[in-house]
């Protein structure tokens, strides 16, 4: 089941703002909350006692909660890898480990008897993982999650996304990475340019950012880095399908309801062998054999333009494709809408055979 995350700073922002955006959060259907123990300041025990009240609040809100943590925080704390008990008491689900151990404190870790989860660092590219895994750990308490990056250019790339990621994968691993809010103003750190994993990401629309994390089918969680997004963004994210690429579409006017039902009601699927200019979903071809497809709009076509052969093309009316270049039209085809500009960013990363969905 894949699930939506936010975070919260509570070194940076108020208690009371906090719960107010859990409970936002929560209305919309988000289950994860990120959060940190890499700062203490002021009076300890005030703050850690802050610290537990929100987190109590977020689980009282049904949603789990995950720290982030470092090895300073164990000794600044008198914590063992051995005893997580002061990490149970805070509340907590589980514990992310922004830097690690040597892999055997971490296997312990996993047989803690709280059932705490360990969520360790995707995005370092090393072979910490692996170390880890040699230790043989209880993998149902491991999990891992990308890191995020508040300074332009500083994110990862989709190469490095791709490969770390896939690792985890391989050993069963639930996955985690953050997307940014475009309406936030602040994270953990003083700089403010964003707060995605991907470098791609941090000028995108948020929905675009999770659509592509969840098409990637390598991340289960999707978690909102910096405070505070929107409700509109929340709301968006907590409505959108999770399990299928779903594009945003606009549609020329007066489109005839066969072709309206072709785009918007077909189950729409990318045929495996593939062309470079065209996203092919065929089944439409079948299903309306024989109906007389008129030619609409026969302008040369644009990368995003979404089209469907007329009758004129005889064995191919009523396919519909969507271009992936800008093409000269033959005067046969009908370029009857067009993927939202924000989402044609999404098109270059649909594998044959992907499903998907448009949507008006």
């Amino acid at each position: 089941m894949r699930r939506l995350g936010v975070s919260i700073y509570p070194n940076r922002s108020s208690r009371e703002d906090n719960k107010r955006y859990l409970s936002l959060a929560a209305k919309y259907g988000f289950t994860r909350v990120f959060t940190n123990l890499l700062y203490v300041e002021g009076d300890s025990e005030i703050a850690l006692n802050e610290f537990k009240e929100i987190v109590q609040y977020g689980r009282n809100l049904g949603m789990e909660v995950i720290a982030d943590v470092s090895p300073s925080v164990f000794e600044a704390f008198n914590i063992h890898y051995s005893d997580l008990k002061f990490f149970k008491d805070m509340n907590l689900n589980g514990i992310r480990l922004d830097l690690g151990f040597s892999g055997n404190e971490e296997s312990i870790m996993s047989f803690n008897p709280y059932g705490l989860k360990i969520e360790l660092n995707m995005s370092s590219g090393t072979r910490y993982l692996e170390n880890i895994m040699s230790y043989r750990p209880n993998k149902d308490n491991i999990i891992g999650c990308h890191n995020f990056y508040p300074h332009r250019y500083t994110g990862i790339s989709r190469e490095h996304f791709i490969k770390t990621t896939e690792m985890f994968k391989r050993y069963g691993l639930r996955t985690a990475a953050f997307v940014s809010s475009q309406n936030a103003n602040f994270g953990p750190w003083p700089v403010n340019e964003g707060l995605p994993t991907l470098e791609e990401h941090r000028e995108l629309p948020i929905e675009v950012q999770a659509k592509d994390f969840f098409n990637t089918g390598l991340i289960d969680d999707v978690i909102i880095s910096n405070c505070y997004a929107s409700e509109e963004e929340l709301k968006t994210l907590g409505e959108m399908d999770k399990d299928i690429l779903t594009l945003k579409v606009e549609l020329i006017d007066d489109l005839p309801e066969v072709e309206k039902n072709i785009v918007l009601e077909e189950f729409h699927f990318n045929r495996g062998d593939v062309s470079e200019y065209v996203i092919r979903s065929t089944q439409s071809r079948v299903k309306y054999k024989g109906h007389d497809f008129k030619v609409m709009n026969p302008k040369d076509i644009e990368r995003g333009d979404i089209i469907i052969d007329s009758s004129l093309y005889e064995h191919y009316a009523g396919e519909l494709q969507i271009a992936l270049k800008p093409m000269i039209n033959s005067g046969r085809t009908s370029v009857v809408g067009r993927i939202s500009d924000e989402e044609i960013y999404l098109l270059d990363h649909i594998r044959p055979w992907q499903k998907f969905k448009l949507e008006k």
